[in-house]
């Protein structure tokens, strides 16, 4: 296989289907940011966790697949500002994971469903901010339309999914939460940062799907 192809929307197909270690309803032990911050399993788990799902959009542009992102609108009270996946909460309305980050995307940036090939899932990410994320990897087929909510997102954007399976652009920082110093993820990307629970759920797909 060529380096290109390793990166094709078909291939991120192929291995989210036969992701790399155990089963994604319990693997969460094994990744996220919590791992790299002493006591945080206890604390994450000792709250009171509400359920969300994501959508990690993989765009097929043949052997150069990009992954979408939104810049979240300073407007909103929680994450303003901040570089996310499409999602949110899981509506009692929601039959799965996948409706809820299918409806919050066209909610968000008005990707139409049509559009959205869902793949599979990557384990849980339990955030310190009190949410049990699922993300919900997908295929996106060029030619869609995005019309965003000015309420939610400024911007959207997309990056070579070659550049985010590389561990090298993977980097960590610290910043103060609840009393502690809490570590993070960070991948800077053409003067923006992913970090946080994006670069974090980043980091599980490559750990799950490329390491």
């Amino acid at each position: 296989m060529t380096a290109a192809a390793l990166y094709s929307a078909a291939e991120f197909r192929r291995r989210a289907l036969r992701q790399n270690g155990g089963p994604a309803d319990t693997a969460w032990r094994e990744h996220g940011d919590h791992l790299i911050n002493p006591g945080a399993h206890d604390f994450v788990l000792g709250l009171a966790l509400k359920d969300a799902a994501v959508l990690v959009p993989v765009v097929d542009h043949g052997e150069d697949a990009r992954v979408i992102f939104t810049q979240r609108t300073s407007k909103l009270r929680k994450h303003s500002g901040q570089i996310a996946f499409p999602g949110g909460g899981i509506d009692p309305d929601d039959r799965s994971p996948e409706q809820a980050a299918l409806r919050e995307a066209e909610e968000e940036i008005g990707l139409a469903g049509d559009h959205v090939e869902t793949v599979s899932r990557l384990p849980h990410y339990l955030s310190f901010t009190g949410f049990r994320i699922t993300p919900v990897l997908s295929v996106v087929r060029p030619g869609f339309r995005l019309r965003l909510n000015p309420d939610e997102v400024d911007e959207v954007f997309e990056v070579p999914l070659s550049f985010l399976m590389d561990p090298k652009n993977h980097e960590r920082g610290t910043r103060p939460f609840a009393g502690a110093d809490r570590f993070y993820y960070s991948i800077p990307y053409e003067g923006r940062n992913i970090w946080g629970i994006t670069a974090s759920i980043v980091r599980t797909l490559y750990e799950r799907l490329y390491a």
